[in-house]
């Protein structure tokens, strides 16, 4: 049996009403489909709502004007698709004589697997998995094919190679394009650390291609552990819509659900877990089974703890429009982001993080 709390549909804004049930579309008028666009924008998604739209065989019913600025949005979706295939064959053939596998991440993943999130997902880098011990190997094989460190500040420099699960982002010189070098999906500061070794084990090949990614369970969350661990929630509901694909097109395979909630425990992450069940079944009405909702809910924080969670996820995860916004909307994303940075740093280096952040590095950024 599978269980549904859902939020009142009608007091939703109006993209989340399409994401849950893609026929409510056909009841707006011009000025509700200029609402939802400028929602989808907000939240990066307007691909995305095209794509929805498309699988449930609604196009028809979209009028010219909203019409063209989804047909607009499909060329850039598709010209995106092809330039992540080709960076993605670049970033392999930089790699190629190292004897490691090319493990993706997130968007790249979901893109290069033909997985349903990877549909009009519009990404600004591409993430990769390696061990933490042949980082120095990637990172010189990646300068010598064209790619540079950003982040030149001596301090942003200590801060992700002493303490993130990450390099430095490295921009292709011509090209331009990104790609994030993880050894491991949580920072060494976390008070959790999902064991990277474990994921890379499990990693399987996609087919037809030299690339692999995360397992079913890993990749699933590796994704909720992205958006409930951090805390810059700029594209949280696309981060939220991508869960929910992944978990409508791996709930069908044999043995999903059955297995992760013990795969979450196993990688110390089954906060996150009951986090990113609760959320999307009540703001994109996700079919979890009873039986998972209860291992999940093992995790649970202490009940007024999780009702101040409520009043700031179900804020910080609504698409970033002011007419989504209340008058507490800005506090809780801040109180989010403190809480981000609070889950990857122990108290004293969180401070010293933020207040470095917050009154050295702007004095040390060129004038314009």
């Amino acid at each position: 049996m599978r269980q549904r709390v859902s939020a009142a549909p009608g007091g939703l804004p109006p993209l989340l009403r399409v994401l849950r049930a893609p026929v409510a579309a056909a009841e707006l008028d011009l000025q509700g489909w200029e609402l939802l666009l400028r929602q989808a924008a907000g939240a990066d998604m307007t691909p995305i709502l095209l794509a929805v739209l498309e699988d449930a065989g609604l196009l028809g019913c979209v009028p010219a004007a909203p019409r063209a600025h989804l047909e607009w949005a499909r060329m850039a979706a598709a010209r995106h698709a092809q330039a992540v295939r080709y960076e993605v064959r670049q970033i392999g053939r930089a790699l190629s004589d190292l004897g490691l596998r090319l493990i993706l991440l997130k968007g790249a993943a979901y893109a290069m697997a033909g997985l349903a999130p990877g549909r009009g997902r519009m990404f600004s880098d591409i993430d990769i998995l390696v061990p933490k011990e042949r980082l120095a190997e990637v990172e010189a094989a990646l300068m010598l094919h064209g790619w540079a460190t950003t982040h030149h500040d001596e301090y942003d420099q200590r801060y992700y190679r002493q303490w993130m699960h990450e390099l430095p982002p490295m921009e292709h010189v011509r090209r331009g394009n990104v790609i994030d070098v993880h050894h491991a999906i949580l920072p060494e500061t976390a008070a959790q650390r999902p064991d990277p070794a474990k994921l890379r084990a499990d990693a399987v090949p996609v087919a037809g291609m030299p690339l692999f990614v995360l397992a079913p369970h890993d990749m699933v969350l590796h994704s909720i552990v992205h958006l409930f661990s951090d805390g810059e929630f700029n594209h949280g509901l696309r981060d939220l819509f991508d869960i929910h694909r992944l978990l409508l097109e791996f709930g069908s395979r044999d043995g999903f659900w059955e297995g992760l909630a013990d795969r979450a425990r196993e990688l110390e992450l089954a906060r996150p877990l009951f986090y990113a069940l609760r959320y999307a079944m009540r703001l994109l009405d996700t079919p979890v089974p009873a039986a998972v909702l209860r291992e999940a809910a093992g995790a649970a924080p202490h009940p007024l703890l999780l009702a101040l969670m409520d009043r700031l996820f179900l804020r910080g995860l609504l698409p970033a429009h002011p007419s989504c916004a209340d008058a507490f909307t800005g506090l809780a994303q801040a109180m989010l982001y403190v809480r981000g940075n609070w889950l990857r740093m122990p108290p004293l280096m969180l401070s010293r993080h933020l207040f470095h952040k917050a009154f050295i590095s702007p004095r040390a950024e060129p004038a314009p």
